[in-house]
């Protein structure tokens, strides 16, 4: 038996109004279409639906669990127009983001949490990996955005970039680190330390050890190699050892204990973007989540 669900959904706004006339005010139809629409259910049903009192028209039991399956109708069609509405405006549907370890940290959790907030309706994805796993995951359709630097973005892979900010890298040790006194750091200051170094697939690796070359440092004495972010952090803190991160993406990770010595080279520029499939167009929840990014504390840099 297929019952008219715009007829469950009326019988239950006569159930809450009391009346006909004051429900079918609320429907914006005339009282006798409503009688004619709930004659047509009972016919269906093969049973009633109201007890007459009088003048006045009772929901027997059969009307009142029906009653309750119509208010389940109504609240589908009311959440099914909400989500309608915020779809137009991109605030639902699904988000599925690449990053390398250090941009999936606190600089992509804080604009992950602003996009949450104002668009709760929303799945979001979140996959980290290195160069090669994050071009395949792309080019699988794993993620339809990663958020990384310029260099994992090969057009001869099909992959597009669009600039965010400038995550130049910096070098980086404990805050009163000997190398923290001098007035100018040197190419043989740093050949004469202790690093701590990403792991060798890392883009960050590539691109340290081609800075150092370029800046004269003829070599760099290794202890220790990671490819955890938080590993880095913690042991650099506690150590002499010095590294190597983005600036713009560590800042929330100084605080007190840690920070970047004055070096520089152009080698140095580091521009972090999306990268997206060639030829993908970039939906409404892309672009709004790009736009918290660029709101959020870690997006204060500029390219």
């Amino acid at each position: 038996m297929k019952l008219d669900p715009k007829h469950l959904a009326q019988l239950s706004v006569i159930v809450e109004a009391g009346s006909y006339q004051t429900a079918a005010d609320r429907l914006g139809v005339t009282q006798p279409a409503l009688s004619r629409n709930m004659k047509a259910l009972e016919e269906r049903l093969g049973a009633a639906l109201f007890n007459r009192d009088g003048r006045k028209s009772v929901p027997n039991a059969l009307g009142l669990r029906l009653a309750r399956n119509g208010q389940s109708i109504r609240l589908a069609e009311e959440q099914a127009s909400v989500l309608a509405k915020q779809s137009a405006q991109g605030a639902v549907g699904e988000l599925r983001i690449g990053a390398p370890p250090i941009v999936a940290g606190r600089f992509l959790s804080s604009a992950t949490a602003r996009f949450i907030r104002e668009n709760p309706n929303c799945v979001v994805e979140m996959r980290t990996g290195l160069v090669h796993e994050l071009r395949t995951m792309l080019e699988l359709g794993q993620v339809d955005l990663v958020l990384g630097p310029r260099s994992l973005a090969d057009p001869s892979d099909g992959l597009a970039f669009a600039p965010l900010i400038d995550d130049r890298v910096g070098i980086l040790c404990r805050t009163g680190h000997p190398l923290t006194l001098r007035r100018q750091v040197m190419p043989s200051d740093l050949e004469a330390q202790v690093w701590l170094a990403h792991s060798r697939g890392s883009l960050l690796r590539q691109q340290t050890e081609a800075a150092m070359m370029a800046s004269g440092v003829k070599s760099m004495h290794i202890v220790c190699e990671t490819d955890s972010i938080r590993s880095v952090l913690e042991i650099v803190s506690d150590t002499n050892l010095i590294t190597t991160m983005p600036r713009a993406t560590t800042a929330s990770y100084l605080e007190d204990r840690l920070v970047f010595l004055d070096f520089d080279h152009p080698q140095f520029h580091r521009p972090l973007g999306s990268i997206r499939r060639s030829g993908a167009s970039a939906n409404p929840i892309e672009e709004r989540f790009l736009a918290a990014l660029t709101k959020s504390d870690g997006g204060s840099g500029t390219l």
